[in-house]
């Protein structure tokens, strides 16, 4: 017999993880979110877009993009639309999971909502790590100009030799010399890493290699303009290398950062990535599900507009289907998303980690499939640079590794299924 105790399974309805209403403290604040994206941030990226054309150095902005982009940063940061991810009012909004859930569906709509508001990847996970365990010196030098988005970060694990899926196999080495880690390696996919507002990156490093399983690896900053630090280039997604931004090729060599630059401490570094990644992982499910959303309007849209064969395209070769389905699995991701958030909130990061595994394996992959069948309703067109549906795609494809591949996250909820029998 199945054990229901954990709140999965059949649990009780009356179970307070059930529960998935927006606080009606939060409400105004989603609804001021809607209005700041429609009003402020879309008319800006129209803007942003037109200042970008023609713009020969694609590893920096275009004249006047940082400065519309700051604009409307300050007016979010005046009109208190700032931070809605860090839990901590002082902080932060001092949302639940739960609230912020409904607000980052809205923000994944729009590309760059997001950074408008504070409230990207891979800044927040970075931001989080640091206010819950960094010390008054790291908090004052790296968090405080993350909080006030004057800066940004990176987050450095993926290792080109190993399979990194399995983080205890990280094999970049930081050796502590008179004061100082000496850390040498190679990093891939360090996504952000090529922006030039980029200053800190959180690095997963092996600083034992005789100790416990799980306690030999350590977090520790490290500094973008550190000598030894060498960023060898772009690595493309689908053909793409997302400039300015990039997920970037990292070689270090003899790179030595202060013994002080270490995070909670030495053999740590496991406890960080379960802080950072339960609520990292669930805000990019809550986006995903704002991409899926952009998707279908499409989907509709076009399917509406185009006529074949004596009829719309949405009543032909099934596509009115494609289109039920697509809303299904929308309402079906959404839910289980908000009872992941929900989760966190009532049981903890840690406790709640099965059903934020459960939104991560899902809803990357259903929401690829609603992408593809919105570009294939689209024809060519929807392969070509005249929809944001390319870019959709190749956001979510790559979120089935970038958090860990789909496996773990299966792997992580078949072993607890088969552990409660």
């Amino acid at each position: 017999m199945s054990n229901d105790q954990d709140g999965m399974g059949g649990a009780d309805p009356q179970d307070q993880l059930n529960d998935l209403r927006m606080s009606e403290k939060a409400l105004p604040l989603l609804n001021h979110v809607k209005q700041f994206i429609r009003d402020t941030v879309d008319p800006m990226h129209e803007e942003w877009l037109t200042l970008g054309e023609g713009h020969e150095d694609r590893w920096t902005y275009a004249p006047g993009q940082l400065e519309i982009l700051q604009t409307a940063k300050d007016k979010a940061k005046e009109e208190g639309l700032w931070n809605f991810f860090l839990p901590d009012s002082e902080t932060g909004e001092g949302l639940s999971n739960l609230d912020y859930a409904f607000i980052a569906i809205e923000l994944g709509k729009s590309p760059l909502a997001s950074q408008v508001m504070n409230c990207s990847a891979p800044d927040t996970g970075n931001m989080e790590v640091l206010e819950r365990v960094g010390t008054p010196e790291q908090k004052e030098k790296w968090l405080q100009p993350l909080l006030d988005g004057e800066i940004r970060s990176a987050y450095a694990m993926t290792e080109p030799d190993v399979a990194t899926s399995d983080a205890k196999n990280v094999s970049t080495s930081a050796v502590l010399e008179n004061g100082e880690w000496v850390i040498n390696g190679e990093k891939h996919y360090i996504s952000g890493a090529g922006d030039p507002r980029c200053k800190i990156m959180i690095m997963m490093v092996k600083t034992n290699d005789d100790g416990e399983r799980g306690r030999n690896h350590s977090q520790i900053l490290v500094p973008m303009d550190t000598p030894g630090v060498e960023v060898v280039g772009p690595m493309h997604v689908f053909g793409d290398d997302h400039a300015p931004a990039g997920h970037m090729h990292i070689r270090l060599t003899d790179v030595r950062v202060p013994e002080s630059n270490i995070l909670l401490g030495e053999g740590r570094g496991f406890e960080i990535s379960q802080l950072r990644l339960g609520p990292g992982r669930i805000h990019h499910c809550m986006r995903t599900i704002g991409k899926a959303e952009v998707a279908l309007d499409y989907m509709v849209k076009r399917g509406n507009s185009r006529t074949a064969f004596g009829q719309p395209l949405s009543k032909l070769g099934g596509n009115l289907e494609k289109i039920s389905r697509a809303r299904i699995e929308i309402e079906s991701m959404r839910l289980l998303v908000l009872k992941a958030a929900k989760a966190m909130d009532v049981l903890g990061n840690k406790e709640a980690r099965i059903w934020v595994s459960m939104a991560k394996a899902a809803v990357p992959e259903k929401a690829c499939k609603i992408i593809d069948q919105a570009i294939q309703i689209h024809g060519a067109y929807g392969m070509s640079q005249f929809t944001p549906l390319p870019d959709l795609y190749a956001d979510v494809r790559h979120l089935r590794f970038a958090d860990g591949p789909d496996e773990v996250h299966h792997m992580v909820v078949g072993r607890h299924e088969l552990a409660q029998h």
